[in-house]
């Protein structure tokens, strides 16, 4: 694992909290997506998703990423047929991150799937895997926490906050995310 214990690496005192060799993975991702990708436009996915599969993510062909998004660690972020992240998403996939057949995530959305132990004296890092099913919609400049699931055909609205699981077919407004109603005509 590439995780280092915080105790021993002392990110409190500017220690990492990952491996060197992360570290560099990420690095020459970065490098590559930042010359190659970032600046492509729309039609161009298909050089996206070859990019992201040649540094380890699962990305069905159907799916789609802009290059305006932001992926931290690909071969933690798996999509399915019709997934789509949007332009300026951030999607910090230190934990593995799913989207399933037909999900999206709009523009300016964060997907987080990492955060520290508070209680911890050494401010661990810990990280937990984000799922979102199919059909769903994290509309835009929404935030997902670790942990999350948010079940086929929810939607999280704009500027939605979320750090518990989401139902299926719920619809999710707020700070924190509230289910205020299902969504109609969506079966889960």
């Amino acid at each position: 694992m590439s995780l280092l214990d915080a105790q021993v690496s002392k990110p409190l005192e500017g220690g990492p909290s990952y491996s060197l060799r992360h570290r560099v993975f990420r690095m020459l991702w970065d490098a590559t997506w930042l010359l190659l990708a970032a600046w492509t436009p729309a039609p161009m996915r298909g050089w996206r998703r070859l990019l992201l599969v040649a540094f380890g993510a699962k990305i069905h062909a159907d799916a789609v990423v802009y290059g305006s998004a932001r992926i931290w660690y690909p071969p933690n972020l798996s999509m399915d047929a019709r997934a789509c992240i949007g332009p300026r998403v951030t999607c910090y996939c230190m934990a593995p991150i799913h989207l399933g057949e037909g999900a999206i995530v709009s523009q300016g959305s964060h997907l987080c799937a990492g955060s520290h132990d508070i209680a911890d004296a050494n401010f661990q890092l810990v990280t937990r895997p984000i799922s979102i099913g199919a059909g769903a919609w994290v509309a835009a400049e929404a935030f997902v926490g670790p942990g999350v699931t948010i079940g086929p055909g929810a939607v999280l609205g704009a500027r939605g906050v979320l750090f518990a699981n989401a139902e299926p077919s719920g619809v999710y407004l707020g700070n924190p995310a509230r289910m205020v109603k299902k969504r109609p005509g969506v079966a889960p």
